[in-house]
């Protein structure tokens, strides 16, 4: 059985989560966590970073640093993790769904300011697939209007845009950890990226349950109080020391990641020439990172057929997302600005196949054999 997913593993994982466990810090912000940080910090020439124990609390942060009240709106692609919306819905805000590009699957830059009202908070560029949105775009828009952009770039560690890594790019941004992505803190995790200094101290009261605990262990209160709104976002350090492991070969796992990419894509190149597939489209003056490899096909049913046929061959292979904006809650929270045109039609033809670090060469060759079995 080929797996559609293996969580990336590379040797000292074991040593530093015990190593962790026998600290005097194990509940976080300890040795690890104090890496990795360092890590982020010097790799996307941030203002902060702060692990958090997931993503979706890295998002939920972003909302409550640009104070999300009732009756604002958030700008945000339909395709993509509920997280996205949640994080801003839970403050109250009412998300508006625009349209997406049928070549990258991000949010269409060319329709969101006639989605921008008086009410307007926030832009949400969500890069998919690690591949990222076209943000000097979407940051010229954000400038004219006094918007916010927060990146979610759950899917982005260590892709560029232009030359300046995704999630670094808007006011705020999140990553992911999760086991499905490129890179893990052990099953959960996520990171919030901070870009205006302005959200940094807030950020650390915000982290810590509301709390100016963090300037209390710099020495620059006496004593630590209770002083603004908060919540737990801080991760156990067993959960920074598996993800240092990772960051460590970071280089090592994007590079493995790549490789397999480039061999799905020239070896399925011969099926899209003749437009029986539809292959990822990468555009100029980005680094992606290989976070996923998937095809598109004619339609619902032919994917579908695809899925049960590479099952047959013990090969996983997966759907992605169900637009936000069809779901119960979608119906209920937000609001689909313009035709949807390209969201829900483009998001059932696309089938994601097997790729994580150390997928080997015989298995990649085995998936694009069965593929093209079935397309013969």
């Amino acid at each position: 059985m080929i797996s559609f997913n293996t969580p990336p593993y590379t040797g000292n994982e074991d040593q530093y989560v015990l190593s962790a466990m026998r600290s005097n810090k194990i509940s976080g912000d300890g040795k690890y966590s104090q890496l990795c940080h360092q890590w982020f910090d010097k790799k996307l020439n941030c203002a902060k970073s702060l692990l958090t124990p997931n993503c979706t609390q890295a998002l939920e942060m972003a909302a409550i640093l640009i104070d999300i009240k009732a009756g604002d709106e958030v700008i945000m692609p339909s395709y993509t993790f509920v997280s996205t919306a949640n994080a801003f819905v839970l403050r109250g805000a009412k998300i508006v769904f625009v349209d997406i590009r049928p070549d990258t699957m991000n949010i269409d830059e060319t329709l969101i300011e006639q989605a921008i009202t008086d009410k307007t908070k926030a832009i949400v560029p969500v890069h998919y697939a690690g591949i990222a949105c076209e943000m000097d775009t979407i940051m010229a828009i954000a400038k004219r209007h006094h918007l916010y952009v927060i990146e979610d770039a759950a899917q982005g560690v260590m892709s560029t845009y232009k030359g300046k890594t995704l999630g670094s790019i808007g006011h705020l941004g999140a990553f992911s950890f999760h086991e499905t992505k490129n890179y893990t803190s052990g099953g959960e995790g996520g990171l919030l990226i901070i870009n205006d200094d302005k959200f940094v101290e807030r950020a650390e009261i915000i982290r810590e349950k509301g709390t100016n605990r963090s300037l209390f262990f710099r020495g620059a209160v006496d004593k630590y109080s209770w002083v603004d709104l908060g919540s737990s976002y801080l991760p156990c350090e067993l959960q920074a020391a598996y993800l240092y492991a990772q960051l460590e070969s970071a280089d090592v796992i994007n590079n493995n990641r790549l490789a397999s990419w480039n061999t799905y894509y020239q070896g399925l190149k011969e099926l899209a020439d003749k437009k029986l597939i539809e292959l990822p489209f990468i555009p100029s003056e980005i680094e992606h990172n290989a976070h996923m490899f998937y095809i598109k096909l004619k339609d619902l049913s032919q994917r579908q057929a695809l899925i049960d046929f590479l099952k047959e061959q013990e090969i996983m292979s997966v759907f992605h997302y169900i637009p936000l904006h069809s779901s119960i809650a979608g119906e209920k929270y937000s609001r689909f600005n313009g035709e949807d045109q390209f969201t829900t039609k483009e998001s059932e033809k696309l089938l994601r196949l097997p790729m994580y670090y150390g997928l080997s060469k015989t298995d990649i060759a085995h998936v694009i054999t069965q593929i093209k079995a079935f397309f013969s």
